[in-house]
């Protein structure tokens, strides 16, 4: 013990040694700092060299600068054009109508026989009354989309023609459409005056539908009036004949633009089924039809697309009309309700 004080009296006396106290340092005795070990990167056991051209390529300026266009052609590519169209909402597909009534009536004849067959085409005009028509009906109903669309369409037209152009053109489409009718009504009917020129026989339009007019025959009606009794609604369709050998109710559309799907022709497959449904339910009318045929033609003289509509196609549509028809009666009394006495 006497040695140890006589060490530490020299060691005091050392030049530059001092015995200070210095700051505690805990000492941890967790398993985990006793065994720590120094991290290994795990990208250095990659082939630098195998990946360095995905790697430059992906740090590259040109795939930094990709535009979101960029990005919609590479998917168009990949993956083929988005589809524009929709899937309907699911509450939209279990909707049902409250008041359902049968578009086909089984005690009236499908096909009618030689007797019952008008030799010259019904032609009823069209009583304004109260009741409303299919037209009405159906822009009265139109969706919020639908509305947004054609707004945005007509606002667009307006900047490129200014309001007098966009007026006139509006005119003249609707000319063109009326007389495109009266040329078809004078090519269709039997008994039509051959004597009578019209230059419109030999436009575009007219052109456009030969090839289905070929498969049109039995002239039923043309521009004739129809009324549904029961559901209270009234229409004036084009043209009833068969069409490769099946009675239709036959709808011509004229258009600017190629619609060769029946979805492109929007509301059109429910006026022609509401057609369908009137006539079945009409007693001017001694047959039944059960088919209806869209048919879009184009002023260029391109061939037109005809869009048919069998049975069981005409009944899904005929839902859906009867589901417009309940939304409009709903809001035509909710604003008699609103008006004043």
């Amino acid at each position: 013990m006497k040695a140890f004080h006589t060490i530490c009296r020299q060691l005091r006396s050392s030049k530059g040694f001092s015995l200070e106290p210095t700051a505690h340092v805990d000492f941890s005795t967790s398993s985990y700092s006793c065994s720590q070990k120094k991290k290994v990167n795990p990208y250095k056991e990659v082939d630098q060299e195998k990946y360095s051209d995905l790697v430059q390529s992906v740090l590259s300026s040109r795939g930094l600068a990709q535009i979101p266009e960029s990005l919609f052609e590479e998917d168009n590519l990949l993956y083929g054009p988005v589809s524009k169209c929709k899937p309907p909402k699911q509450d939209e597909e279990a909707k049902a109508p409250r008041n359902w009534c049968p578009l086909l009536i089984p005690e009236r004849s499908v096909k009618p026989n030689a007797t019952s067959t008008p030799t010259v085409p019904l032609r009823i005009p069209l009583q304004r009354n109260t009741i409303p028509s299919v037209t009405k009906i159906l822009q009265q109903t139109m969706t919020s989309e639908q509305i947004f669309y054609l707004e945005r369409w007509k606002q667009r037209m307006i900047l490129e023609m200014g309001e007098d152009g966009f007026a006139e053109y509006s005119s003249n489409i609707f000319l063109q459409g009326k007389r495109f009718h009266k040329a078809l009504e004078r090519i269709l009917a039997p008994q039509r005056d051959l004597k009578e020129s019209d230059e419109n026989l030999e436009s575009g339009y007219i052109e456009s539908v030969q090839h289905i007019l070929k498969d049109v025959s039995g002239v039923r009606a043309l521009e004739s009036a129809v009324q549904h009794d029961t559901l209270k609604y009234v229409g004036l369709l084009d043209c009833v004949a068969e069409y490769q050998g099946k009675l239709c109710v036959i709808d011509w559309k004229t258009s600017e633009k190629p619609k060769p799907s029946i979805r492109n022709t929007f509301d059109n497959p429910l006026q022609v089924v509401a057609y369908v449904g009137a006539i079945n339910n009409d007693v001017n009318y001694s047959f039944q039809v059960q088919c209806g045929l869209i048919v879009v033609a184009y002023k260029d003289g391109s061939p037109a697309h005809p869009h048919f509509m069998d049975t069981e196609l005409c009944s899904q549509y005929w839902a859906k009309w009867l589901l417009r028809l309940e939304e409009y009666t709903k809001k035509e009394k909710n604003q008699n309700i609103q008006k004043p006495d």
